[in-house]
């Protein structure tokens, strides 16, 4: 149960994101998801208020808040019917250099990143043969004699590339040895994408919602020794721990994606009159939204408890893959609810409700298949043989 001080602070933080996602409504949306364009303007106000560098410690310039208040400015952001998926990346990558990076590598980038001066938003990892299976990604990093890093290989999904400073890499640097665990030999890097020149191409990928994501490819990317994050060989475990995060900051934006579209269902259906009273009076309309309701509200428990968990420092694999998995279907049954009860006019661009029914389906898929949740929580919590 949270405290009332708890609920205070939440509520601070509600009003304050609600306070500055009124200066961006939906026409600013419907005009860049016709043109498929960045919100560079909401990024940067959110970079200029401070909720972006939320989670870096106040030494190094940022708000110092917690797992928990970075999933409410997420969460908020969606309810208000903006899209936060433009800059969430930032949050949940910067886990990796907080936890893992060395005081040079956070003294020199984590100032600039809570300021708004230095973009992290990319995520090196998925590529185009190796899908969900990371452990099969072929991006090399060689180690030369003087200690610096050559790159080539290729990555797809790399989402606001053309929008960031700085990106996270994933690639191999040794293969798996004898008495290691099979997870070792890939290694994480901070790549200074303006430093990178012709090394690095990147193309746009249009998809079905403005997502600014691309397929990247690299070839003979020279990269410093202070490059590396952490400790050869453990990125695989670094990237890790960070989904954990990213998979409860995700469950966050699903929860408020999921109650912006019950809102607005119950609101139009509520007002909307046909044969002589409110559609909403009848049962085949109001009992799906009620149900999604519901739904919505038992997944954020769970994404709470996921918060409470990784705070502190407990396991939290398990819940937070429920928390993504669980959000996820709520905002996408919510999201069908709202749909068939706004009819015709649910297609309409000028309701908003065929945007973020467009950019809520995303979360099934992705950052993991709800499937490969559901084969996580079978094998590794059930105790199943394994399914794939």
């Amino acid at each position: 149960m949270a405290t009332t001080e708890t609920q205070e602070h939440e509520a601070m933080i509600r009003e304050g994101v609600a306070e500055l996602c009124k200066q961006f409504p939906g026409e600013y949306w419907r005009e860049l998801d016709r043109e498929q364009v960045y919100p560079t303007d909401f990024v940067k106000k959110l970079s200029d208020d401070g909720w972006l560098g939320a989670l870096i410690p106040e030494e190094y310039g940022g708000g110092g808040l917690s797992e928990s208040d970075a999933a409410i400015i997420l969460e908020e952001i969606n309810h208000q019917g903006c899209n936060s998926g433009a800059c969430h990346a930032q949050m949940y990558i910067m886990g990796t250099l907080l936890r893992h990076g060395s005081e040079a590598q956070k003294q020199a980038y984590l100032p600039g990143i809570a300021s708004g001066d230095i973009r992290l938003q990319a995520f090196g990892v998925t590529e185009p043969d190796a899908g969900s299976n990371t452990l099969a990604i072929r991006t090399r990093a060689v180690q030369q004699d003087d200690g610096s890093w050559v790159v080539d290989g290729q990555k797809i999904w790399t989402s606001r590339f053309f929008h960031s400073d700085m990106m996270l890499l994933l690639a191999r640097t040794s293969e798996v040895v004898e008495g290691k665990p099979k997870w070792w030999g890939l290694s994480t890097f901070l790549v200074d994408l303006r430093e990178a020149g012709e090394a690095i191409e990147a193309r746009p990928i249009r998809t079905m919602m403005n997502h600014a994501t691309c397929e990247v490819f690299i070839k003979n990317l020279k990269l410093p020794a202070e490059a590396l994050v952490g400790e050869e060989g453990m990125g695989f475990r670094y990237i890790l721990d960070g989904m954990n995060a990213e998979r409860i900051l995700i469950a966050a934006e699903c929860v408020g994606d999921g109650r912006w579209f019950v809102e607005k269902g119950a609101a139009y259906a509520t007002e909307r009159v046909v044969f002589g009273k409110p559609i909403g009076s009848n049962q085949g309309v109001q009992f799906p939204l009620a149900r999604a309701h519901a739904a919505v509200e038992a997944a954020d428990l769970m994404r709470r408890r996921a918060s409470g968990l990784f705070e502190a420092g407990e396991p939290c694999g398990a819940e937070g893959n429920m928390a993504k998995l669980l959000a996820s279907e709520a905002s996408w049954q919510a999201a069908n609810a709202c749909m068939d009860a706004h009819g015709g006019f649910g297609f309409a661009e000028e309701y908003d409700v065929e945007r973020k029914f467009r950019e809520t389906r995303l979360y099934l898929t992705a950052p993991i298949s709800n499937n490969l949740v559901l084969a996580f929580l079978g094998q590794h919590v059930l105790k199943m043989p394994r399914s794939y």
